[in-house]
């Protein structure tokens, strides 16, 4: 035994290492991700044995006009959350230089990172009140009343996915920061001796060393946009009249509350083939344009 681990230990020694966290992805995602498919095509309380309906939980969910409106709300929710990249990378410009008392800066920009989501909602909860509320302060000093975003229909979307907009960019400025602080100094030096400068210099020196934070950034923020669940819960549980319910939403409501688990599980599959559609997209164009730039 010790003479076949003196031979083979330059390759057991790694897969030792990686065989639990595979074991444990394996069993808490890949597995539970096909059970979940499964469940899709029943109809099951939880409880109770499985009746087999084949693709008639998907079929209903195109007639189901909550569906509709929890995927324009996830789309309202990818438009908004989209400013999280590039309000980030700004946030990580300014913050990068080298100016005194700039770290002190830095950990108040990086506070809503830390707060629980649970947290940011509450907070923006006591912001948006009409009557209270910072927003309310506001409106009233130019004279004028503070709309009720939570309570409308139209605009309380907006307003939560603004809430949850303040840590996503948080975690986009982080993550820029961290790529700004391991630019070349070699190309920096090579674009200021060819005249470099301002907006040329960041156009064709640190934005394409940015590539690959760019990527995660846009890639998490996209997939933090179509999960998005706890600021809906915490600020208006779906309300008013189910207006604010994305699909992660909805899919908690009727596995829950409803006891209808295959429903939630075709809107949870529903759900995880749009970010699979997603990222296959967008790696595709990133390695088109890294091969083009080659």
């Amino acid at each position: 035994m010790s003479s076949f681990w003196r031979r083979h230990r330059s390759w057991l020694t790694p897969v030792l290492f990686i065989l639990p966290g595979i074991v444990l992805f394996g069993t808490v995602i890949i597995a539970a991700s096909l059970q979940t498919v499964w469940v899709s095509f029943h109809d099951w309380d939880g409880i109770g044995p499985k009746l087999w309906v084949g693709l008639g939980n998907y079929v209903e969910l195109l007639d189901d006009p909550q569906f509709h409106v929890s995927l324009k709300n996830n789309l309202i929710w990818l438009a908004v959350f989209l400013l999280a990249p590039p309000l980030g990378l700004a946030l990580a410009l300014m913050l990068n230089q080298q100016i005194r008392g700039m770290r002190v800066l830095k950990s108040l920009f990086f506070i809503p990172l830390v707060l629980a989501s649970v947290t940011v909602g509450v907070v923006f909860g006591w912001v948006y009140d009409p009557t209270f509320g910072i927003l309310a302060l506001i409106f009233q000093a130019f004279g004028a009343k503070a709309p009720a975003l939570l309570s409308d229909e139209h605009l309380v979307t907006f307003a939560v996915a603004f809430a949850a907009l303040w840590p996503q960019v948080a975690f986009c400025m982080v993550l820029f920061l961290a790529g700004l602080n391991n630019l070349s100094d070699d190309l920096i030096g090579a674009g200021r001796v060819d005249g470099a400068r301002g907006w040329r210099m960041l156009r064709h020196v640190v934005l394409p060393q940015l590539t690959q934070v760019g990527f995660i950034a846009i890639a998490v923020t996209v997939i933090g946009a179509l999960r998005s669940f706890d600021m809906v819960a915490v600020m208006t549980s779906g309300g008013p009249f189910g207006s604010s319910t994305v699909l992660a939403y909805q899919m908690f409501q009727q596995s829950i509350f409803s006891y209808r688990f295959g429903y939630g599980a075709a809107i949870a599959t529903v759900l995880v083939v749009i970010m699979a559609i997603f990222i296959v997209w967008y790696l595709r164009g990133l390695i088109k344009a890294e091969e083009r730039s080659a």
